[in-house]
């Protein structure tokens, strides 16, 4: 079975993070495609590994990725 999870890349100071918040996984990279790779093997590894119940248990189905204003400085 495929399922589509989110992919949140972001740049730190020597590669990319790339985190899955559906499953609160991460993984990184020295770019934005491996450390996509690399979160893909991680889900992988997860998804093979954990119990029904674990899945069922940090599976969050409701993830909503926006942007906000707030003051600063």
């Amino acid at each position: 079975m495929i399922k589509q999870l989110t992919a949140i890349i972001e740049r730190e100071t020597d590669g990319y993070v790339a985190l899955c918040p559906e499953v609160d996984i991460a993984s990184q990279g020295q770019t934005v495609g491996e450390a996509r790779a690399n979160l893909i093997e991680a889900l992988e590894l997860f998804f093979e590994m954990a119990s029904a119940e674990e899945v069922l248990t940090r599976l969050h189905n409701e993830v909503y990725i926006t942007q906000v204003e707030v003051a600063v400085g």
